[in-house]
């Protein structure tokens, strides 16, 4: 099955977002991961980067109508993947591969992602509208972590506080639990 578009969208998503291409700039010496906005793209694997667009491309082809939600999973990778930093990084490319994923697979994870996406080009406060809009995730920790860190942002110390600690208190890996942490050292005393 090796030109069917679902296959194509799992190996792009192989090669660009969880092995490959990303690989020496996903964690650091200790093994906390570090974040897409603090990776060293230099240290990225350029030859499969490339490999996982062209794939990207292979599969939106055969799915030029409706293409399938790992199709879109890997449209999105690819948009972060071929941005020169993350700076650059085509946000409103990025929020509309987001806004096929409804009709194609709801998650309210996808959404938070949205959300994300729409924190980083419209700002903060757009972003924790959008994150305190979304039903079902409570008892998600990274929806706690995302409210924390654009709490963070916007300057809401206490409210950040409380947010991290809810999202480290459901549980997660020790590095990433260190991440956390470690954002939340940054917030002034109480």
């Amino acid at each position: 099955m090796p030109d069917e578009p679902t296959v194509l969208a799992l190996l792009a998503l192989l090669l660009l977002v969880l092995t490959d291409a990303r690989r020496a700039a996903r964690v650091d010496r200790d093994g906390r991961p570090v974040l897409l906005a603090d990776q060293d793209r230099s240290a990225w694997d350029t030859e499969a980067v490339r490999e996982g667009v062209e794939l990207v491309g292979r599969a939106l082809r055969r799915t030029p109508d409706r293409p399938d939600q790992y199709v879109v999973q890997a449209a999105i990778a690819a948009c972060h993947a071929l941005a020169p930093s993350y700076a650059e990084t085509n946000w409103d490319a990025v929020i509309s591969w987001y806004d096929v994923l409804p009709g194609l697979a709801e998650s309210p994870v996808a959404q938070l992602n949205r959300a994300a996406a729409v924190a980083e080009r419209d700002g903060p406060r757009a972003g924790l509208a959008l994150v305190d809009a979304l039903g079902g995730l409570p008892g998600y920790p990274w929806w706690h972590a995302t409210r924390a860190e654009l709490l963070h942002r916007l300057g809401r110390p206490a409210e950040a506080r409380a947010a991290y600690e809810r999202a480290l208190a459901l549980g997660m890996s020790d590095p990433q639990a260190g991440h956390l942490r470690g954002r939340m050292s940054q917030l002034p005393p109480q």
